[in-house]
C-alpha cells in the first residue's frame, strides 16, 4: 500500500510519519501531483495559520488537487480546518470539502483556556475511522479555532461547547485532534483509516 503525506507549508509532518512507521508504513512526504494522485491513502497534516497556508496552496495548484483526491484521504487538525467552507483564522476561503465554516474559541469563563490543549474525550462517533469504538476515548488536542457540529460531524468533543472532533463526507476524513500524537487510541484511528 502506497501512502502519501502532502508535503506543504504548514505540518506536523515528522511526528505523522514516526507514528505511520510504528504501524509498519513507510510513507511519501510530497508536494508532487503524480505521486499524490497515485497513492492509496493520503493524509493531510496542518500546524500552522489558515490564511497563509491557503496562499501557499492556491499559489501552488494544491488546493484544486486536494479536492480532486479520490482516495481516502485524511485531514489532521488544521488540515481538517483547511478541509472546511471557511476559517475565522485570516478570514480566509477554504478547500470547500466540508459544508461548515471555521470558529474561533471565545472563553466563556476564567477555566476555559484558549487554546484548547491536552486530553479530551471523543464520543458520539459515526464512521469507519472509529470502527470498533464502543466508549469515549482520549485523545489529544491543540487548537485555538473549532468546526461546529454539522451534518459531517463524524466525532463530538465538548470544551466550552460541543464541537467537531471529527469528520468524515465520502473519501474525506478529518480529526480536530492529532492521532498521531494520541497514544494506543490515535494508532487505532490511524489503522482505521490505512484498512478503509
Amino acid at each position: 500500500m502506497k501512502v502519501a503525506v502532502v508535503k506543504y507549508n504548514a505540518g506536523n509532518i515528522r511526528s505523522v510519519d514516526y507514528a505511520l512507521k510504528r504501524l509498519g508504513v513507510e510513507a511519501v512526504i510530497t508536494g508532487d501531483e503524480e505521486a499524490l494522485r497515485s497513492a492509496d491513502k493520503v493524509i493531510f497534516p496542518g500546524v500552522g495559520e489558515a490564511a497563509t497556508t491557503m496562499d501557499f496552496l492556491r499559489s501552488h495548484g494544491m488546493d484544486r488537487l486536494i479536492k480532486d483526491l479520490r482516495q481516502p484521504v485524511l485531514g489532521i487538525c488544521l488540515g481538517m480546518q483547511l478541509m472546511c467552507s471557511h476559517s475565522e483564522e485570516g478570514d480566509v476561503d477554504c478547500l470547500g470539502i466540508f459544508d461548515a465554516d471555521v470558529k474561533r474559541f471565545v472563553s466563556l469563563k476564567h477555566e476555559d483556556k484558549v487554546p484548547h490543549m491536552g486530553w479530551n474525550t471523543i464520543g458520539q462517533t459515526n464512521s469507519d475511522l472509529f470502527k470498533e469504538f464502543d466508549k469515549e476515548e482520549f485523545v489529544y488536542f491543540v487548537h485555538s479555532f473549532y468546526v461546529p457540529l454539522s451534518n459531517d460531524t463524524a466525532a463530538v468533543t465538548d470544551y466550552i461547547h460541543p464541537f467537531s472532533a471529527a469528520l468524515h463526507k465520502d473519501n474525506f476524513y478529518a480529526t480536530q485532534f492529532h492521532p498521531e500524537k494520541s497514544g494506543t487510541v490515535g494508532e487505532r484511528i490511524l489503522r482505521n483509516f490505512l484498512e478503509l
